[in-house]
C-alpha cells in the first residue's frame, strides 16, 4: 500500500474539524487559566539543578494537564500516555504537535505521587475555590451537603486478616521482611460497608457544595464504613445561610452545633410508631428541589468522567485523587457557567 504524504495544512484543517465538531477540552482550555497553579506546582516538583545543563524537564502544566485528562476519562497510566499519542484533542490540550515528546507514563505516575505526599490536593482545591468566590459564582445561599462511595481495589484478605485491619492494626504475617511486597500491595486504610443490601469497598468523599451554581466549596475523604453525617459540622462557617441534607443528617447532635445565621433544612425522617405528617412530607418535597442538585455533581462524576473510582492503595493517595476528582468537576463546571454567562 502506497504511503500517503502529509500536506502542509493536514493537521490545522484537522485541528479545525474538531473544533466544529465541539471539542471539550478546547473549550475547557478557552476559559482556565492554568498559570494560576504553575508557582506551587513548581516549588513542590522542582527536584534537580538544570542550570549546569541537561535535558529540560516537562512543563509542570503539561504534567497537571495531564493528569487532568487522566481523571476526565478515568484512564490508567498506561493509557494516558498512548490516548496522548493517539489522539489530536488530547495533544492540542496539553499544547503540544506531532513533533514534541509526549510525557509517558511513569513520569505522570511520579508527578502525581509528588502532589499526593506534599499533600497539595487540598491546595490546588483552595486556590481554585478562590477564583470561584472572586468571580462571584459561589452564592453561600444555600448550601447542600452529602456523600458518595468511591470505589477501591478490592482486597482479598482472610476474616482474621479484616478483622484487624478494622481494629486499625497489621496483620504480623505482613510485617515479615520476606512479605514486604505483599504489604505495599494491601490497602489498611479502605473499609468494607453495606447500603441499600449493596456492598462497597473504598472510600467516601463528603461533599459540600453551592446551591445557585453547584460548585464544590469544600469536601472531606473518609473510609467507606464512617457515616454520611460525621464531616458536616466540619463544612459549615457563618458565610453559609441554609443547610440541605437528606434524612441521614437530621438529628439534634448536627441540628443543635449549626451556625447561628444558618437555616436548617435538612429532610426530617420518620421513625417506627411517628410517621412524618402530610405537612412534613411536603416540607420534604421543597426541600428536596434544591437538595437534589448534589445528586447532579455525582451523577457527572459517574457519567461524564467515566466513574467515581480510584486505582490507588492507601489514604494519601486517596486523599489526592478523590480532591482531584472534585477539583476538574469544578472545572468543567466553570467551563459550563462561564459559556452559559455568554448565551
Amino acid at each position: 500500500m502506497k504511503a500517503i504524504q502529509i500536506g502542509f495544512f493536514d493537521e490545522e484543517n484537522r485541528y479545525k474539524k474538531l473544533t466544529e465538531l465541539g471539542d471539550p477540552l478546547e473549550k475547557l482550555n478557552s476559559v482556565m487559566n492554568w498559570e494560576i497553579f504553575r508557582d506551587e506546582l513548581t516549588r513542590v516538583c522542582q527536584k534537580e539543578d538544570y542550570s549546569k545543563g541537561g535535558r529540560p524537564p516537562i512543563d509542570v502544566i503539561v504534567k497537571f494537564k495531564a493528569s487532568v485528562l487522566k481523571r476526565i476519562y478515568n484512564l490508567s497510566y498506561d493509557q494516558t500516555e498512548y490516548q496522548i499519542n493517539d489522539r489530536l484533542s488530547f495533544m492540542r490540550f496539553l499544547g503540544i504537535g506531532l513533533n514534541n515528546k509526549v510525557i509517558d507514563a511513569k513520569t505522570i505516575w511520579d508527578f502525581e505521587n509528588t502532589l499526593a505526599n506534599a499533600e497539595m490536593g487540598e491546595k490546588l482545591f483552595c486556590m481554585f475555590d478562590a477564583v470561584l468566590e472572586s468571580e462571584g459564582l459561589i452564592t453561600h445561599k444555600g448550601t447542600i451537603v452529602d456523600a458518595t462511595f468511591v470505589e477501591a481495589p478490592k482486597q482479598r484478605n482472610s476474616r482474621d486478616e479484616n478483622k484487624k485491619i478494622k481494629n486499625g492494626e497489621i496483620p504480623e504475617e505482613w510485617q515479615k521482611p520476606e512479605n514486604a511486597h505483599k504489604l505495599v500491595q494491601k490497602d489498611t486504610d479502605a473499609r468494607w460497608t453495606k447500603k441499600n443490601n449493596e456492598v462497597h469497598y473504598g472510600y467516601k468523599d463528603h461533599v459540600k457544595c453551592d446551591a445557585d451554581s453547584k460548585l464544590i466549596t469544600n469536601y472531606a475523604v473518609t473510609d467507606a464504613a464512617l457515616h454520611d453525617s460525621n464531616r458536616c459540622i466540619d463544612f459549615l462557617d457563618e458565610k453559609d445561610e441554609a443547610l440541605y441534607a437528606d434524612s441521614a443528617y437530621s438529628g439534634e447532635s448536627i441540628a443543635e452545633q449549626l451556625p447561628e445565621n444558618c437555616e436548617n433544612c435538612i429532610c426530617e425522617k420518620g421513625y417506627r410508631g411517628h410517621p412524618l405528617t402530610e405537612e412534613q412530607k411536603e416540607n420534604n418535597r421543597k426541600k428536596s428541589k434544591v437538595r437534589c442538585r448534589i445528586e447532579h455533581i455525582f451523577g457527572f462524576m459517574t457519567g461524564a468522567m467515566h466513574g467515581i473510582t480510584i486505582r490507588n492503595i492507601g489514604i494519601t493517595r486517596a486523599w489526592f485523587n478523590i480532591g482531584l476528582t472534585n477539583l476538574i468537576y469544578n472545572f468543567c463546571r466553570y467551563e459550563f457557567l462561564k459559556r452559559k454567562s455568554t448565551c
